[in-house]
């Protein structure tokens, strides 16, 4: 998600290779990952019928756009025919407006540098953007990109989506959050895992068709979240995606639905492309060797 220290993320490289290898169906660690709070005193329920190896998906490109290749892609939405991103990186952090076809920004407001922006959300007539360190969701109204209001959580903010009642919020580890849109209250939690065990690393997050769709931090991996229970439904693999030139740090992260026309899109940080997407059948998807 964030541009760490070189120990941890070369940790987290080997750990998620042999995990992913498996499907990710073992893919959570024991481990608190760094600059993250501690998980859940809940332990994680035993293994049931109903949390078998979840279907591992693929795709197909329907079709591909330019993206710029300078935006730290945090968050992504698409709305009325345009994307919305959030950029990150101290210095650089922004909320945009975006046209589809060309990837040329049409509306920005920069933050003020001590801020790390993360993920990203339109709820009514309002865009609610988290911060990563900083404590701090910045709400502002989605047509003029004015601030509104801001709200102050604990924490560390990464993912932001909303089912149309609540905002629903991810923090690196395997907690999501669902909160109140008017006070962003926590309302309560969900702990995500599969097949029993957590799943860590909940980066961005879209809500679709009734399921949390969330990249995994640095993989190639998105899980298909049962937003009741937590329990992974479906993994999405994603690799093998034709992004030019991309850097180890340039990890898939910004999953976009348009909801009128059933389109799903996706990018990552940096890339200089934005694909749209189709889902495989499992019993049609090319496996791994």
């Amino acid at each position: 998600m964030h541009m760490r220290r070189r120990g941890a993320i070369k940790g987290y490289m080997v750990g998620l290779i042999a995990l992913f290898g498996l499907y990710a169906c073992q893919m959570a660690s024991n481990s608190t990952p760094p600059q993250q709070e501690p998980p859940s005193s809940n332990p994680p329920p035993t293994t049931t019928a109903s949390e078998s190896e979840p279907p591992v998906y693929r795709y197909r490109i329907v079709n591909t756009f330019p993206h710029d290749r300078n935006a730290f892609t945090q968050g992504l939405e698409f709305h009325n025919g345009y994307l919305y991103e959030s950029t990150g990186l101290k210095g650089q952090s922004s909320l945009r407006k975006v046209e589809l076809r060309t990837g040329r920004v049409l509306q920005i407001h920069r933050l003020s540098p001590e801020y790390f922006a993360e993920g990203i959300t339109l709820f009514g007539d309002r865009i609610y953007q988290l911060t990563w360190q900083n404590g701090v969701c910045f709400v502002y109204n989605a047509n003029s990109f004015r601030q509104m209001t801001q709200f102050r959580y604990d924490g560390e903010g990464w993912g932001l989506t909303n089912d149309g009642k609540y905002l629903i919020m991810s923090d690196g580890s395997e907690t999501i959050t669902f909160r109140d849109p008017e006070t962003f209250a926590e309302v309560r939690k969900i702990t995500v895992r599969a097949q029993g065990k957590p799943v860590k690393n909940l980066n961005e997050l879209e809500y679709i068709d009734g399921e949390i769709w969330a990249n995994i931090w640095y993989s190639d991996m998105i899980a298909r979240i049962d937003p009741q229970t937590g329990i992974v439904k479906a993994w999405v693999d994603m690799e093998g995606l034709p992004v030019p030139n991309r850097g180890s740090e340039e990890v898939l992260n910004g999953i976009a639905y348009d909801r009128q026309n059933k389109r799903i899109f996706v990018t990552g940080k940096n890339w200089s492309k934005l694909f749209e997407i189709e889902l495989v059948e499992p019993s049609k998807a090319i496996k791994k060797p």
